[in-house]
Parts: C-alpha cells; sequence; structure tokens
C-alpha cells in the first residue's frame, strides 16, 4: 500500500493492499477502496462509498459526498461504484438519499470527465462517456455504452436508454430513446450510427434501427399510429423492439419521464 504521510486516510476505511493515495486526500471511516485503486492528490473520498478495483481518481474530484436535497437529514445512505472507471478532476458524486432508494450507483468501465457532478439517486450503467461538465440531475438513470458530450444538462428522473449519443449542450428533460442521437432540448437527430458500428452492432440492425427512426421521429403518420405499426410487424427487429417498448414505457410517464409518474412511490 502505497499512501502518502501528507494523506488523512481514516484507520477505519477498507483499502486493499496495493491502493495508491497521493498528498492531501482525505479518506472517511466508512470508505472501501478495492484492489489497483489510484488517487491522484487532494481528492476527498466520504461517507458510505465503495470503490471497485482499478478505479483511477484525479485530483480535487469529491466523491461520496451529502446529497445536494433539502430532504436529506443525515440518514445512513450510500454510493456504489465498479471497477475500471476514470474519474477525472473537479468530478462530484453524491450518495443517496432515503427516499430515492438510498444509493446512488455507477457501474464500470465508465470515463467521467472534468467537472462531471452526478446527484443522488442516480443509477448509471457501464462503458458510459461524460464529456467535461455533464450535470445530472437527482435520481437519473443512465444506460450502458451512453455518451454525452460537454455541458449536457440532464433534468430529474430522466431515462437515458443504451447506446444514446447526446450532443454537446443538450437540455435533457424528457426520457432518451435508446440507440438515438439527441440534440438541443430533446430533438432526436438520427441514429447513433457510429457509436452501434463501433459497438459491433451488424449493419442490418442500424438499417433497422434507421428505417424505425425515420418512421418514428421524421414522420407524416402520428407518432402513436407510427409506433402501432412498428409494434405490429411480425419478425420486428430485436433492438427495434426495444425500442418501440421503450418508447411505450415513456409515454405512460408524466411530463416524458417514465420515473416521474413513480415519484409519489
Amino acid at each position: 500500500m502505497k499512501i502518502s504521510p501528507l494523506a488523512c486516510v481514516d484507520s477505519r476505511a477498507q483499502l486493499a493492499s496495493d491502493v495508491e493515495v497521493g498528498p492531501f486526500c482525505v479518506i472517511g471511516p466508512d470508505v472501501v477502496l478495492g484492489a489497483g485503486c489510484r488517487l491522484y492528490n487532494n481528492v476527498t473520498i466520504i461517507g458510505h462509498t465503495t470503490l471497485g478495483r482499478g478505479n483511477v481518481v484525479f485530483p480535487n474530484a469529491v466523491i461520496g459526498a451529502p446529497p445536494q436535497d433539502k430532504k436529506y437529514h443525515g440518514e445512513v445512505t450510500f454510493l456504489e461504484i465498479g471497477d475500471n472507471n476514470l474519474i477525472r478532476e473537479m468530478v462530484t458524486i453524491n450518495c443517496g438519499t432515503a427516499k430515492g432508494g438510498g444509493v446512488t450507483r455507477i457501474g464500470s468501465n465508465n470515463m467521467l470527465m472534468v467537472g462531471v457532478h452526478v446527484a443522488h439517486d442516480v443509477q448509471m450503467g457501464s462503458n458510459c462517456i461524460l464529456a467535461n461538465n455533464v450535470q445530472m440531475a437527482g435520481h437519473v438513470v443512465i444506460g450502458d455504452y451512453v455518451n454525452m458530450a460537454g455541458n449536457v444538462g440532464i433534468h430529474h428522473f430522466v431515462t437515458v436508454g443504451e447506446y444514446a449519443f447526446l450532443c454537446g449542450a443538450s437540455r435533457i428533460h424528457h426520457d432518451v430513446p435508446p440507440y438515438m442521437k439527441v440534440d438541443g432540448a430533446d430533438e432526436v437527430r438520427g441514429v447513433n450510427k457510429v457509436g452501434l458500428s463501433r459497438a459491433g452492432f451488424s449493419q442490418e440492425d442500424i438499417a433497422a434501427l434507421d428505417e424505425a427512426c425515420r418512421r418514428l421521429f421524421y414522420r407524416e403518420k402520428p407518432f402513436s399510429v407510427a409506433l402501432d405499426e412498428l409494434d405490429g410487424n411480425n419478425g420486428l427487429n430485436r433492438h427495434v423492439k426495444r425500442l418501440v417498448q421503450f418508447l411505450r414505457q415513456r409515454d405512460m410517464g408524466c411530463k416524458g419521464r417514465f420515473l416521474e409518474s413513480k415519484r409519489a412511490r
């Protein structure tokens, strides 16, 4: 274990034998750091926070701080982070709230660039890239392989489907369909063809999603009619079927956000 003598590590914290902690880091008593984690200087990790294996955290990141929520009154809540995440400078990640399930979760193999904020009760998948200054409100759900350009802002209770691409400075108020590119204020701009191709999707799958996108979002028919027509097709491509299911779930929600309908529960 390589811990700088200038770091402040609580004796009750649980650190794997090969963890590296740089100078002026602060590690709280309820923190667990897995094997291979590396903290540069001036990193703060507090709260009931668990990091898996191989995470790298850059200077001035604050991980596990209490949620910025007036409903929070000091309850014991948690932050769980998976393996091999790259957390760059000035990233802030908050613990959960009791009413939001009590846990903020981040998967594995994600890159969070400078200034990203992950608010309370966010549930993020794996293999996501969040560019500089992405700001997420509470209770947001992010699927796997999501890519967000700089300065994206996401409203609370929004769900972002897997393999979505959010263009720079997008203002996201509604659930983002999987596989799509979104720009501006929730405007679908087409299929995330580059991202899908890099992820190994076949040309047939991409073409099927492209056709579905044109029928749904660049339509001459009402959206509900186009959705019913797609849903009624025999042998519907499995990714298109997933897209249809997501959109139907979104329609069950409130204000374009499925999770909004669950707030009272």
